[in-house]
């Protein structure tokens, strides 16, 4: 008896030899502190960072988090590319155009289920707009060239047979400074987030002309579903770091989890007073609006990669659809993870 308690004991100390490296391994990050670059926090385009951070869902996870706001996407991602950030919190597409050039990068964690970017012509300077074509010469404001809005608008341009060199971009950031370019007629038209486009557009400063703030609309602008905020990382450091971006993941779907059940009032109490850009009121109307192009469990959809992949390659020639491998621009382990460790 005395035996076959002893091997029985003998068993469990080697089985929990075998499990306690990998609890472990999970538990101690090759990082702490991480930088995350974002181009334009205030958007609803990036409130599940934001909600993560102001929760301290990151500290939850044991990560000191720096987060570094740009105008717009492609900044955020520069600095990511030059080393001064770790991580970016911007749009899936870029893993696509990097790959592109030769870099590879890849989401790790979905933080946007739709690109919410609103076109719009302002109804001072463009009174009498009927088609794209108008828009020819024109002066078109986005957070900042080689952006998502910037992305979007040229998808929009060349689908009426406009080319990015018909007309002139001009970055505005995405808040009050997207409000006044267009408010004072130094932009003809804007491609942004909300919630800047619904100011714009319940005080009747813009006509929409394209928009992708709903499940329905992205459809109908992309053709299927369009993955757009996540966090992404050079591959390299995915893989030198994986514990570190399962608790970046793990924040991220925790937030996520809050948003799906957060009335009105728990978002203005949440997020910093100048988000609101000084309309409460407005901010929340822009909120609903929104709502269900946030994601719910931080993957990657299916057939999202090829949506956004057919999108780009109709108009930027230097992206070849055939010389793009999707699956190394996402994974869906980490995310994965992080919503069986969430479930209810």
């Amino acid at each position: 008896m005395l035996h076959r308690r002893t091997l029985i004991s003998a068993s469990a100390v080697a089985a929990a030899a075998i499990a306690l490296p990998r609890v472990f391994a999970q538990a101690k990050l090759e990082k702490t502190k991480v930088s995350i670059a974002v181009g334009g926090k205030a958007a609803f385009y990036y409130l599940p960072l934001t909600i993560s951070e102001q929760l301290g869902y990151f500290k939850a996870e044991g990560l000191e988090v720096e987060i570094s706001d740009f105008a717009g996407g492609a900044r955020a991602l520069q600095a990511v590319v030059g080393g001064s950030a770790d991580v970016c919190s911007g749009a899936y597409e870029h893993t696509i155009n990097l790959q592109a050039k030769n870099q590879f990068f890849q989401a790790f964690v979905l933080q946007g289920r739709a690109p919410q970017i609103a076109v719009g012509v302002s109804t001072k300077n463009m009174a009498g707009y009927t088609g794209i074509q108008d828009l020819k010469g024109k002066k078109i404001g986005v957070s900042a060239p080689g952006s998502s809005t910037n992305m979007v608008a040229n998808l929009v341009l060349s689908r009426g047979g406009l080319k990015a060199s018909d007309v002139s971009y001009i970055g505005v950031g995405v808040a009050a400074g997207a409000l006044t370019a267009l408010r004072s007629g130094q932009i003809d038209a804007i491609s942004n987030t909300d919630p800047v486009m619904t100011m714009l557009e319940q005080k009747g400063d813009v006509k929409i002309i394209s928009d992708t703030r709903t499940l329905k609309g992205t459809q109908q602008v992309f053709g299927g579903p369009m993955p757009a905020a996540c966090l992404y990382a050079p591959i390299d450091f995915i893989q030198k770091n994986p514990n570190t971006c399962q608790a970046l993941a793990n924040a991220i779907v925790h937030g996520l989890k809050w948003l799906q059940t957060a009335g009105p009032g728990d978002i203005i109490k949440t997020v910093p007073e100048t988000y609101l850009l000084g309309d409460r009121a407005l901010y929340l109307a822009s909120f609903d609006k929104v709502r269900e192009s946030i994601a719910t469990d931080g993957l990657v959809p299916a057939d999202g990669p090829k949506t956004a992949l057919t999108a780009i390659a109709s108009f930027d020639t230097a992206v070849k659809a055939e010389k793009i491998d999707l699956l190394k621009t996402y994974t869906n382990d980490f995310a994965r993870r992080a919503k069986d460790r969430f479930k209810a």
